[in-house]
């Protein structure tokens, strides 16, 4: 018998649809688009206002009004308000990153409280409260610099402890020990201390060349000593009017990441063997670049955040040549304010005497020439009769 092959049938296509028309396309897309709307302001409407005692949830809800109300502007506006109310929307959208960002560090610091943090240990509840912090960095052979400033605005004794009790103004000489702790250097300090009780001692090796490392520990320890609104580090061949700089630093009270000083930017030296060689100068670009803005390091500011930053992240802050430039690094990527505040980098006599007759009392006054005054523990004495602010001033001032 034959069999007989069956002839393969061909494969039913199912129908193309229909292609949709442009037209069509549009009008799918803005329908779309304006029912996205529309639902996105009924959330907005209907979202509970924030209990959050902060104030950080309310924020966030107001931008969601803000974009209700650009959403109405764009229905009943004209076509040619669409760009102005887009740039509208674009500032809330990076005010509201910036509180984000803000809330996140707030976040970290208290982790970091709790926690103990990659360093030294955050401020706890239970330190002395104050509200300014002044540490003066100060070497084994300054003695004389030292006993300069005792005799002019660094107040002795009970004058000291009242200062830090009813003006919260804490100021401390700050050091280290040397590379044989117990050694004749050490045993020095002590004495000197325990004559005074105005030391700072810090874990951290003395040298001129570990001033960055310094100015972490500094931080730290004092983060861990005393809760404050600010701290400031400044040298001891610096004239500074207490009450003054109690005074510019108050204006910035309300603000959580503040960094104030006499912000500069100057070059950086690659050649070996100049004073504030750079060897890492590659870092900063080409030949013949300059820093990225900050405080000079003769007197400088931090709010208690970023002290509190400087304090859980010390041993990954990487350290530059130069203690200015490295603590502008680590603050460079942050959000923070920085206030150029050139009452904090007047010049010695005639400049501080002149804006002082004039009403305009410095807060800081120093030889540019010599990164402090030349010659201090013998003319800190003068400058201070010219330039300084009065004994009572501090004490005169308003509640800090």
């Amino acid at each position: 018998m034959a069999l007989t092959e069956r002839q393969p049938q061909p494969e039913k296509k199912a129908p193309r649809a229909r292609p949709m028309s442009g037209k069509a396309v549009v009008m799918l897309c803005a329908t779309s688009f304006f029912v996205g709307l529309l639902l996105s302001g009924r959330t907005a409407l209907l979202t509970p206002p924030s209990s959050d005692p902060s104030g950080h949830g309310s924020r966030i809800h107001l931008f969601a009004d803000d974009c209700d109300q650009s959403r109405r502007k764009l229905e009943e506006g004209k076509p040619n308000d669409i760009m102005k109310e887009v740039s509208r929307t674009h500032q809330a959208i990076q005010s509201l990153d910036k509180s984000v960002s803000s809330l996140e560090m707030e976040l970290a610091v208290e982790r970091a409280r709790q926690n103990g943090g990659l360093g030294v240990a955050a401020p706890s509840r239970g330190l002395p409260k104050a509200f300014v912090v002044v540490g003066i960095n100060t070497a084994f052979s300054s003695k004389r610099r030292r006993d300069s400033l005792r005799d002019t605005w660094v107040p002795r004794g009970d004058r000291l402890r009242r200062l830090e009790r009813e003006k919260g103004v804490v100021v401390r000489f700050v050091i280290g020990h040397s590379a044989t702790p117990g050694g004749a250097l050490d045993r020095a300090v002590d004495v000197e201390a325990a004559a005074t009780g105005d030391f700072l001692r810090l874990d951290h090796v003395e040298g001129y060349h570990e001033l960055s490392a310094k100015a972490r520990a500094y931080f730290a320890t004092a983060v861990a000593t005393w809760d404050a609104d600010f701290y400031v580090k400044v040298d001891d061949d610096v004239h500074v009017n207490l009450g003054m700089l109690a005074a510019r630093l108050a204006k910035h009270r309300a603000r959580p990441r503040v960094y104030v000083g006499c912000m500069k930017s100057g070059p950086v030296l690659s050649q070996k063997g100049v004073k504030y060689h750079e060897p890492e100068y590659w870092k900063f670009g080409d030949e013949g670049n300059k820093y990225f803005r900050h405080a000079t390091g003769q007197i400088y500011a931090v709010s208690r955040d970023l002290a509190s930053y400087i304090s859980i992240n010390q041993p990954i802050l990487h350290r530059f040549a130069n203690e200015d430039v490295s603590l502008g690094a680590w603050l460079l990527g942050l959000e923070v304010e920085h206030v150029d505040d050139r009452s904090l980098c007047c010049a010695t006599p005639p400049d501080c005497e002149w804006k002082k007759q004039a009403g305009n009392v410095c807060a800081a006054s120093f030889d540019w020439s010599c990164s402090g005054i030349c010659k201090s523990a013998e003319r800190m004495r003068s400058i201070h009769s010219a330039c300084g602010e009065g004994d009572g001033a501090v004490w005169s001032a308003a509640a800090i």
